[in-house]
Parts: structure tokens; C-alpha cells; sequence
């Protein structure tokens, strides 16, 4: 028996889980299921492929006990504590699986993953993952053709599906909330447009959404994020003279999700002190001049500059920011965790939402003639329920193949690993194929 410890099992565990689960018989798999809390995953137990525990993962006994008893570990933890089992599965010498981007810490034990044989994949799910997978499988075509690639720009996002849009936001919340919150944060956006680097600030990020058209689904604004220049190294593009990576959104959401923003709803710089019991309206007028002879929402049309006419203040007021009865939970909060508690009321799924990953690719090109062509690959992804998401889809059965092609020795790179070499993309790809995972290329 081979023993797979996945460790968190939240919202994108679900395919993860039901595709080893399936394989389990076949491939000979034992699943241990872990999480700091397990009430959601009470279900598994009837399956005697695998077992359901609760695990403390800053407890160094418990941690390596666990790890010690399994072949390989997949970590579905928050980002800042994969490094926690990192260290453990090299002391103990197992090989890992994240989801997440490498951190430096990460990098750092790059020789020691490799003198002892292991790989540690990550970047291993949608964003980074599958976005990765699927460019490199073309830049890397077209550099056997010796064909000059000069512009990649790459979008994607997590939306919900257009039966499902029953809401003025035309959003909900597919994943993780506090990462949409914070979205763009911190370092500017960095790009390179047409030989030109560009450095694009929070406060003006969402100003500059582009619109794009993806076949079959419409029109869709995007916008760029984080850092993109790193991504010519990774993908070998050193004198590319354009690259772009970002987000994909449905129209006119950068342009409203910005008025929160204006407001400063989304700092999570500083903690507000004695917030609870403020209603959602008393928190919005902490942000808001004083002014004895304006209402909130006088303020608010001021600062905005919008009028009761704009489809803008429907939003506004669809959020119940201007409510006097709901009341904020927190004693001591962020402006952000506080708009996060509003959003999730106002975005949560409900059972009969459906979500949608959509991902779009355009490469530019010389060839050999020295002409220029394009490529735009392009796939969508539609969930089957507020379970089966397509955002589970996309993270969880990229980890699960990568998983099985691991234990099977079909991988035969150590070290810290991405998949953008070809013995893992390619087969990944054609296994996200039968599922429905393709890219239409035009």
C-alpha cells in the first residue's frame, strides 16, 4: 500500500481527493486526509481507501509522525506554512506537493532537496499551474521551430458561471476571499510593454483594466498583477519585449471593485480599535470626512463622484454598506478583514451556484520570414456544483496527476520544481484533457 498524506482539505481538495480516491484500487493508494478541522470531511470515512484525522501542524511530533508514515505529502496549507513541512519531509526525506508559489525560503533548500533525491513540486494547481503548463507546452513549440516569440500576455480568473450571475457584481466568492480582499497589494504590478518597463501602483491598478475577448464566453476586462518581469526567465523569454500576466474579471467589476478602494475599505496596513457592534454604515463613515450637514451617502456620491443614476451605487448598496442593522463581529480589525466579513455575506455561493475558470494565452511572433503572427489559446472551465468547482477542478487534479506521476517514477527531475519542463506539463495536459481541461488555440 502506498500512503499519501494530503494535509488541509478545504475548498479546492474535492477532485484532488475523488481522483485518487478512484485510482486508489488500480494504483494501489491509501489516502490519510488531514485538517486543523475536519467536520466537512466527515463523509470520507465510509471509504476504506483512506482516513480523516485532525492534525496540528505546528506541533513537531505530531507533524512528523504523521509525515513519517507516508510516502508522499501534498500540502493544501496556506502558502506560509508549506515551509513548516518542507523542512520536515526533508529531515525526513519524502517528497512534496504544493500549489503554491516558491518562496525564497523555498529556493534556499534547493541543493538539499536535490543531494537527497527528492522533488518538491510546486506551483502545482490553476494560477500558478496550469497557466504555467500550458505556456510553455506553446513557447516551447515554438522555439523548436525556431520561431522568436516578442509578446506574451497571460490572463486568469476565477468567476462565476453566467447562469449563476444573480447579482449587480456579476462576482462571488470561488476561493480563498482574504486573497481577493488583497488582491494587487503591496508591490506595484511590474511589466514590460512594447520594450517599455512599467511599474503600475495599487491605487491606480484597477484604472487600467483592458478589454478582451474570449470565444464562446464574451467580453471580459483584465488587469495586470504582481510581478510579470520574472516570468522571462522562468520561460525563457529574456528579450521578450512584452509580458503581461493578470487577472481576468467580468466587465466593469475593476471599475467598481476601484470605488472601494478610493474609500480605503481594502488597507490592511493598520487595525481599527472598538469596531464591534459599528454597523456596516458607522464603518464606512470612519472613511468619510466630517461633515455635520451631509449624509454617508452624500459623502460617498461626493468622493466618487457618482450620482443615485449610476449602476455603481446599485453595487454599493447591494453590499449593505449603508446598513444601520447589520452589525461588524470584530473587536480589533482591519479595514480589509472588515470588508471581507461584508463580502462573504454578500458573495457567499449558494447551492445552486455554478463557478468558472477561464484562462486566456496571446503569443506574438516572428517566424522564420521574419512575419508576424499570433496565438491566442483559450480554455474554459464550468463547475458542476458549490462542491465540485471548477476552481477544485483546476487546483486539485494538476496536484493529483503530478502526484501519481511522482509515486510512479515518472518524473525524473529532484529539487525545488515547477512544471515548466516538458516530462511533467506534457503529460499533466493530456491527462487535464480527459477531464475537460483543454486549450482552443486560434
Amino acid at each position: 500500500m502506498r500512503n499519501i498524506l494530503i494535509v488541509g482539505a478545504g475548498k479546492s481538495s474535492a477532485y484532488l481527493i475523488k481522483y485518487l480516491l478512484d485510482k486508489s484500487q488500480e494504483q494501489n493508494l491509501y489516502l490519510n486526509i488531514t485538517d486543523v478541522k475536519i467536520d466537512h470531511l466527515l463523509h470520507y470515512k465510509k471509504n476504506n481507501r483512506c482516513s480523516v484525522s485532525i492534525i496540528n501542524i505546528l506541533d513537531d511530533n505530531e507533524r512528523e509522525e504523521y509525515i513519517l508514515k507516508n510516502d508522499i505529502i501534498i500540502s493544501m496549507l496556506p502558502a506560509r506554512l508549506h515551509m513548516i513541512l518542507a523542512n520536515s519531509c526533508l529531515k525526513l526525506k519524502k517528497n512534496l506537493i504544493t500549489a503554491s508559489y516558491v518562496s525564497d525560503e523555498m529556493k534556499s533548500i534547493n541543493k538539499s532537496v536535490k543531494d537527497r533525491n527528492l522533488i518538491f513540486l510546486n506551483e502545482m494547481g490553476l494560477d500558478p499551474g496550469i497557466d504555467h503548463m500550458s505556456a510553455k507546452k506553446i513557447i516551447d513549440k515554438l522555439k523548436d521551430n525556431n520561431y522568436s516569440v516578442y509578446s506574451f500576455k497571460s490572463y486568469t480568473g476565477g468567476l462565476i458561471a453566467p447562469q449563476s450571475d444573480n447579482n449587480s457584481w456579476n462576482y462571488k466568492f470561488t476561493w480563498n476571499p482574504r486573497n481577493v480582499i488583497l488582491a494587487g497589494q503591496g508591490l506595484p504590478a511590474k511589466y514590460i510593454e512594447n520594450k517599455k518597463y512599467k511599474y503600475l501602483p495599487y491605487n491606480r491598478l484597477f484604472e487600467n483594466a483592458e478589454r478582451i475577448n474570449i470565444n464562446e464566453y464574451g467580453e471580459f476586462d483584465v488587469y495586470a498583477n504582481r510581478d510579470s518581469l520574472k516570468y522571462r526567465e522562468i520561460y525563457g523569454l529574456a528579450n521578450i519585449e512584452t509580458m503581461i500576466r493578470g487577472t481576468i474579471r467580468k466587465v466593469g467589476f475593476p471599475k467598481s471593485w476601484n470605488m472601494l478602494v478610493r474609500l480605503g475599505l481594502t488597507d490592511d496596513t493598520f487595525k481599527m480599535f472598538d469596531c464591534k457592534n459599528l454597523s456596516y454604515r458607522d464603518f464606512l463613515n470612519c472613511f468619510l470626512p466630517y461633515d455635520k450637514s451631509l449624509t454617508v451617502e452624500e459623502k460617498v456620491k461626493n468622493i466618487l463622484n457618482i450620482s443615485e443614476e449610476d449602476f455603481d451605487w446599485v453595487k454599493l448598496n447591494e453590499i449593505n454598506l449603508f446598513s444601520d442593522s447589520k452589525k461588524i463581529p470584530f473587536e480589533n480589525a482591519s479595514p480589509a478583514q472588515i470588508l471581507e466579513h461584508i463580502l462573504k455575506e454578500a458573495w457567499q455561493l449558494e447551492d445552486n451556484d455554478i463557478d468558472m475558470i477561464l484562462m486566456y494565452h496571446e503569443f506574438k511572433y516572428r517566424d522564420k520570414l521574419n512575419k508576424k503572427k499570433t496565438i491566442v489559446s483559450t480554455m474554459g472551465c464550468v463547475g458542476e456544483d458549490n462542491t465540485f468547482t471548477a476552481m477544485a477542478k483546476t487546483v486539485g487534479l494538476p496536484l493529483a496527476i503530478s502526484c501519481l506521476m511522482i509515486l510512479n517514477g515518472h518524473i525524473n527531475s529532484y529539487g525545488i520544481q515547477t512544471p515548466v519542463i516538458k516530462e511533467i506539463y506534457e503529460p499533466v495536459l493530456k491527462e487535464l484533457e480527459s477531464f475537460g481541461i483543454y486549450f482552443n488555440e486560434i
